[in-house]
C-alpha cells in the first residue's frame, strides 16, 4: 500500500478530444449524492457510514488504499465522466485520463479548480499530497509530479472513490452502440441470472458455443464429449456499460482458476471461457487476465480460455430465464442465489432499477 503509487512512467503528450454529451447517475440510498449540486457538504462520519458501502467508507472517510490492478478502470479508454462516488461531484473527464503503470486510474488534470482540493499528507513517514473531493472532502488518492504533458501531474485515484458514467449516444437510434459478447462461467443458469440485473445489458440468452458438434442438444453437451461449453450471449449498450465492466462482473461471480469445473459442476462444458468476436474483445480479455494474475488476486493462476467465436446455439426455451422461473428449486437457492447476492453487494450501484 505504501509504495504502490510510485511508477516509472515515460512522459507522453496528451491530446484532448471532443466528446459527446455526458450522462449522469443517481443513488437513491444516498441523500447527499448529486452530479449537479456543487454546494459544500458538512456531513458527520457517522452519517457517511450509514449511506456508504463499507469499502467506500474505508477509502473515502478513513483514507484506506485499495489494491493496485484490482479493477479495470485504470486502463479503460471508454469515453465518459468520473464523479466522486461519495457525493457525486464531477471530478474528471475521460480526455483528462491516461494509462499509467501504477495500477490505479490516473489523470493529468482535474475537471475544474474546485473539483479536487489538496492537503499535505505526512503519514507512514512519507511526504505526499493528498487529493480530496472539493465538495465532500472525501479521500480520493494522491497527487504526484510524474505525469504527462501538459500538466506533468498524476492524479493517482482509488477506483472505488470514483463513479464512471459513459457518455450517452448522440442519437438514441444509433445501433452501432449495441454489441454482443459470449461468456462461459459454469452453469449458464447462474451467469444469465447475474447479467440480467446489470445496467446496460439489453438481453442475455443461454446456449452453447465451441466444440465440434453442429447444433448440439443440452443432453449431448452434458456428456462433456462435444467440446461445447455452456455460455451466455450478452447483448449490451456500449453507452451504458462496456467490456471493462462486463469482464469485471465475469471474474467476480465465478472462479476462473478451476479447470473445467465450477463447484459441483464438472466437465469441459463448464469451463471458464471467453469467445471473442474481434481483436478489441480479445485484447481486453488478455489485459484483465494479465492484470489479475500479476496482482495475485486469486491464489491460483487463471485458467480462463480465450477462443475465437464461430457459432452460438441457443438452448431450449426452458433454459431461458431459468432462475426467474424456478426460484424455489434447490439448485437456484443453493447455487445461483449466492452468486446473485455477491454480485448485488459488489455492484449495487450498477443494478437495473426494479
Amino acid at each position: 500500500m505504501l509504495n504502490a503509487c510510485g511508477q516509472n512512467n515515460n512522459k507522453q503528450n496528451i491530446t484532448s478530444k471532443t466528446i459527446v454529451m455526458e450522462n449522469v447517475t443517481s443513488k437513491p440510498e444516498n441523500p447527499y449524492y448529486s452530479n449537479t449540486d456543487t454546494t459544500k457538504l458538512n456531513v458527520s462520519d457517522a452519517e457517511w457510514k450509514k449511506v456508504l458501502s463499507a469499502d467506500l467508507y474505508a477509502v473515502a472517510r478513513q483514507a484506506d488504499t485499495e489494491r493496485a490492478f484490482t479493477g479495470t478502470m485504470w486502463n479503460s479508454e471508454t469515453k465518459g465522466t468520473y464523479y466522486c462516488a461519495a457525493c457525486g461531484l464531477k471530478l474528471f473527464k475521460s480526455n483528462q485520463k491516461f494509462t499509467s503503470s501504477c495500477g490505479w486510474p490516473s489523470f493529468f488534470e482535474q475537471d475544474n479548480e474546485n473539483s479536487v482540493v489538496f492537503e499535505d499528507d505526512n503519514s507512514y513517514g512519507m511526504r505526499r499530497i493528498e487529493a480530496l473531493c472539493g465538495r465532500c472532502n472525501s479521500h480520493l488518492g494522491h497527487l504526484f509530479d510524474d505525469g504527462p504533458a501538459p500538466s506533468g501531474k498524476r492524479y493517482c485515484m482509488n477506483a472505488i472513490s470514483l463513479d464512471f458514467v459513459p457518455d450517452r449516444a448522440t442519437s438514441p437510434t444509433n445501433n452501432g452502440n449495441i454489441e454482443t459478447i459470449i461468456l462461459g462461467g459454469g452453469c449458464y443458469w447462474c451467469v444469465e441470472a447475474v447479467y440480467d440485473n446489470l445496467q446496460g445489458v439489453e438481453k442475455v440468452v443461454s446456449g452453447f458455443a465451441g466444440g465440434k458438434v453442429e447444433n448440439p442438444s443440452y443432453e449431448e453437451v452434458c456428456t462433456g464429449r462435444t467440446g461445447a461449453a455452456e455460455v451466455v450471449q450478452i447483448t449490451y449498450d456500449k453507452t451504458k456499460t462496456d467490456l471493462d465492466e462486463i469482464f469485471k462482473v465475469f471474474f467476480t461471480v465465478h472462479d476462473p482458476t478451476t479447470l473445467n469445473r465450477q463447484g459441483a459442476d464438472v466437465g469441459t462444458q463448464y469451463r471458464s471461457v471467453i469467445f471473442y468476436k474481434n481483436e478489441e474483445q480479445k485484447k481486453a480479455a488478455e489485459s484483465i487476465i494479465a492484470e489479475l494474475n500479476n496482482a495475485k488476486v486469486y491464489s491460483d493462476k487463471i485458467v480462463t480460455t480465450l477462443e475465437p467465436f464461430t457459432k452460438f446455439n441457443k438452448a431450449e426455451d426452458y433454459h431461458q430465464n431459468y432462475y426467474q422461473n424456478n426460484k424455489n428449486q434447490p439448485y437456484c437457492q443453493m447455487v445461483i442465489q449466492p452468486k446473485i447476492e455477491k454480485f448485488e453487494k459488489i455492484f449495487k450501484d450498477r443494478l437495473k432499477k426494479k
